[in-house]
């Protein structure tokens, strides 16, 4: 099993930037890639960036091409996202996950989920 805790979102202004963070416990030996979703109110959650384990690899939404950069840190079992210009849209519960096997922009693909941070961004 592995435990996954986010940490780092609030309440910004459109424009401001955010870091959150997602650190990853148990059984975290293997080799995860490491996923953001978002999911706002209302809506379907969503896939936002994806890392593969080596760190090498990395895709994200169109929605946050430019503005977002995911980054991973292996030796301290934690994975970034770095959130700039932010926009109202960019509004939602912000969700880690990790997948043992396939990385990419499927829900499906992932094993592991955290419990999401919130993310508001007034405009």
């Amino acid at each position: 099993q592995v435990r996954l805790v986010e940490s780092g979102g609030g309440l910004v202004q459109a424009g401001d930037s955010l870091r959150l963070s997602c650190a990853a416990s148990g059984r975290t030996s293997g080799s995860y890639a490491m996923g953001w979703f978002r999911q706002a109110p209302g809506k379907e959650r969503e896939f936002v960036a994806a890392i593969n384990w080596s760190g090498s690899t990395t895709n994200y939404a169109d929605s946050v091409k430019g503005r977002f950069t995911i980054s991973r840190d292996s030796a301290k079992n934690t994975v970034y996202l770095q959130m700039n210009s932010l926009k109202s849209e960019d509004t939602a519960v912000y969700y880690c996950a990790a997948s043992q096997g396939r990385f990419g922009s499927f829900m499906s693909s992932y094993d592991y989920w955290g419990q999401g941070t919130q993310v508001t961004v007034s405009s």
